[in-house]
């Protein structure tokens, strides 16, 4: 006579109820060897969940219950021949049970540079949440806004005294996003989680930059480091971060008769191929031309000491902001989309992936526009 295998609940505290498994007929307890018609799975459900993610656990409980319900069947009677449906209902059993924190690393080691960086940075704090250990068929809904509110209110790893900050914490978080998507295609969970899950909102930061006028009072005021002043200005006239100036080389100086003079290179932060046309003034910064393997800058170092000469600099030309080096890269945007250049062609020269990251240059300006706006006052009496 074939077993018959039933997924029933019990009511238990909580407002929760227990799957268990009903066998008909009785079948030998595996441990006293008695006949037993029930078997508890562990798994729980709320009797009248609320919330979206309270209505999904129960909706992945029920489903893990229904496989392990379907593998008993099978196992119990002895059958050797599976449906289709069943074989793949196995596979997902057995794929949930697999590790997600191995998984995100390797996703992390098929990074490069910078990037790959970032994802390990993003690991770390995702095997300090879980343990060390976090099965796929445990992630859902509620896992992952815990896991949101974890890097929203955490101490940062390298300093152990310091919360991680905001920004930080939203670059983690979206490669979180990113891998859930991953294990979706690589068919690890059954759902697209990350479409279920919104980014951390960034904070607003306060870009600075130089205007016009102090950008050509700092290009007529003398500095101790000249390298320094050159690779400065270049910044500021073609966008390029401290990195990619470092390492540019000659050969990646291009020049044609329609196109004028153009950088062909790889950014060192996002990898991205770049064609970016630059001004005549850019090009009498870069000096004599050399080998093509040679650097176009060479001697270039990034330091504490390289910086007390940028603040000299700064200071000597009467400019009281705090300028840092990559605050040229931002004058650069500010000052293009001030002068007329369109928001896409900007984002394209900086090599922005998303063009949302210069919006935020185009509310800068949008805003100096309504602050120039307010200028003009006449105190009219309308009475």
């Amino acid at each position: 006579m074939a077993h018959k295998v039933t997924l029933r609940k019990k009511k238990i505290s909580g407002g929760r109820q227990s799957l268990y498994l009903d066998y008909y007929p009785a079948i030998p307890h595996p441990e006293t060897g008695e006949p037993t018609r029930r078997k508890f799975l562990g798994i729980y459900i709320l009797d009248r969940p609320k919330t979206p993610i309270e209505k999904q656990d129960n909706k992945e409980s029920i489903r893990i219950a229904e496989d392990i319900c379907a593998k008993e069947k099978n196992a119990i009677n002895k059958s050797e021949i599976y449906t289709e449906f069943e074989k793949e209902r196995l596979e997902q059993i057995n794929r949930g049970k697999k590790d997600f924190v191995p998984y995100f690393m390797r996703l992390a080691n098929k990074r490069k540079s910078t990037n790959h960086d970032n994802w390990v940075s993003a690991g770390n704090y995702l095997r300090e949440f879980t343990g060390g250990s976090v099965q796929f068929k445990d992630l859902n809904e509620r896992f992952s806004e815990d896991f949101k509110d974890f890097l929203l209110n955490t101490k940062s790893i390298k300093s152990k005294k310091t919360k991680l900050k905001r920004n930080s914490a939203v670059s983690y978080f979206n490669k979180f996003k990113a891998a859930l998507k991953e294990a979706y295609n690589d068919s690890h969970l059954t759902y697209d989680l990350n479409t279920k899950v919104p980014s951390i909102k960034p904070e607003e930061t306060n870009r600075q930059y130089l205007t016009l006028d102090e950008l050509k009072r700092l290009a007529e005021t003398p500095c101790n480091n000249p390298l320094l002043k050159r690779i400065a200005l270049f910044s500021a006239l073609t966008g390029l971060r401290h990195s990619d100036i470092k390492k540019l080389v000659w050969g990646e100086v291009q020049e044609s008769e329609s196109r004028g003079t153009y950088l062909k290179f790889r950014q060192k932060k996002t990898q991205g191929a770049e064609e970016l046309p630059i001004s005549i003034e850019a090009v009498q910064l870069m000096g004599e031309r050399r080998g093509k393997e040679e650097k176009v800058f060479p001697g270039l170092t990034y330091s504490a000491y390289e910086n007390k000469h940028l603040y000299q600099w700064i200071g000597l030309a009467g400019i009281e902001k705090d300028i840092t080096f990559h605050c040229f890269r931002h004058t650069y945007a500010v000052l293009q989309l001030e002068l007329g250049a369109d928001l896409y062609t900007v984002s394209k020269m900086l090599g922005h992936r998303d063009i949302k990251t210069t919006q935020i240059y185009a509310k800068i300006v949008d805003q100096k526009k309504q602050e120039a706006a307010n200028r003009i006052k006449l105190n009219i009496d309308l009475s």
